[in-house]
Order: structure tokens, then C-alpha cells, then sequence
């Protein structure tokens, strides 16, 4: 059987897809024999791989993005982190700033990261989906209202943190979390890429 033809025209869309290295996408495509979404798969667990070992170095410059809705009742502040001066004036990594500061000013995110959820808040959401699991679902065993129970938080979790949810512009980034954009960030610029803090400010919220 011989082996599928790779185009530079495949090469060049898997790059723009995932931002890895023009080589990386190469052997991507030759190892998935040309299936583009098997590639993407092989190219994302290779960026978690390079991503925890970038995860390990300190990450102490950055920028401050700002964003200000077009009604001025919604404004954002945020802080997103890398290792040098040179990245934080990358394109790239700005536009991922600001990519991110809109999408916070849209989806109202209340944490960075399930890190940061406090384990009673965590705890008491669970113990309400059980119940209301129980409720439902009554008769079922127990190890399905737990499934069910892991589902809602889950669900909840993509709803509260920021890191967990899906860019609002569906268009643009087809459903990709923001962290997967933030992982996309770091494979492209090779450093380490944190989202630190972020404030939102609604006019007449708490």
C-alpha cells in the first residue's frame, strides 16, 4: 500500500489550524496518513506534552489587555503572563490578550481556573446535582446518578471557568476552550502562557 501523497497545501492548513511548527505538521500528516484530524489530535498531545514542561518556568512578564464594550457598560481587565519581554510584544500572544479579554467581557467568568473553585462551593454544587440526580432519576443505580451528578458539575464548571469554556465566537474558533487557545498560544511562542487575574465591570452589577 503505498503511502498518502502530503501536500503543501495540507501542510499549510494543518499549521494554520494548530500553529505548530511547519515539520511538526508534516510528520503529523505522514504519521495519521493524511487525516487531518487524526494529525490535529497527534499535534495536541505533543503541545500538552511541551505544555507541562513549559508549565514548570517562570512566567513574569507579560501585558495588561484591556477591552471596553461599545455601549461602555461592560469593561475587562486581565492579565496574561509569559516568560520574556520579546513574547509579550508578540503578535500572537497580543492577540490572544485580547482575544480573551472579549470573551471574558461576553461570557462573565467568575474563576481562572477549577484550581481557584473553593472545594466547599465545589462540594456543595455536587451534593445539590446528586440530590437533584436522585430526585430524577430515582431507581436508577448509583453509580449512574453519580455519572449524572459528575455531568452537572462538569457542565457548571464549563459555565463558572474561564479556562473551561469555549471561546463565545464560535466562528472564529470553532469551539475551542480557552484553554486550548491558551496551549495554542504557548506552542506558538515556545514559552509558558498563564492567564494570572481578571477583573470584569458591569455597569449596575455586583
Amino acid at each position: 500500500m503505498s503511502a498518502p501523497t502530503i501536500t503543501a497545501q495540507d501542510v499549510k492548513e494543518l499549521r494554520e489550524r494548530t500553529g505548530a511548527g511547519m515539520m511538526d505538521c508534516k510528520r503529523a500528516l505522514q504519521e495519521s496518513s493524511g487525516d487531518m484530524d487524526k494529525a490535529i489530535e497527534l499535534l495536541r498531545r505533543k503541545g500538552q506534552a511541551q505544555a507541562a514542561k513549559r508549565g514548570t518556568r517562570v512566567a513574569s512578564e507579560g501585558v495588561v489587555e484591556s477591552y471596553i464594550h461599545a455601549n461602555a457598560k461592560i469593561g475587562v481587565l486581565v492579565e496574561i503572563d509569559c516568560e520574556t519581554d520579546f513574547v509579550a510584544r508578540n503578535d500572537d500572544f497580543r492577540s490572544f490578550a485580547r482575544e480573551v479579554a472579549l470573551h471574558i467581557a461576553a461570557a462573565a467568568p467568575v474563576y481562572v481556573s477549577e484550581a481557584e473553585v473553593p472545594a466547599d462551593v465545589r462540594e456543595n454544587e455536587l451534593r445539590l446535582f446528586t440530590e437533584q440526580a436522585s430526585e430524577q432519576a430515582a431507581g436508577k443505580p448509583q453509580n449512574v446518578l453519580e455519572k449524572i451528578a459528575d455531568g452537572r458539575l462538569k457542565k457548571w464548571l464549563s459555565e463558572i471557568v474561564l479556562l473551561n469554556q469555549p471561546h463565545v465566537n464560535n466562528d472564529k474558533f470553532a469551539g475551542r476552550t480557552i484553554e486550548d487557545m491558551r496551549a495554542e498560544t504557548a506552542a506558538k511562542t515556545g514559552e509558558n502562557v498563564v492567564i494570572r487575574r481578571f477583573t470584569r465591570f458591569g455597569v449596575g452589577e455586583e
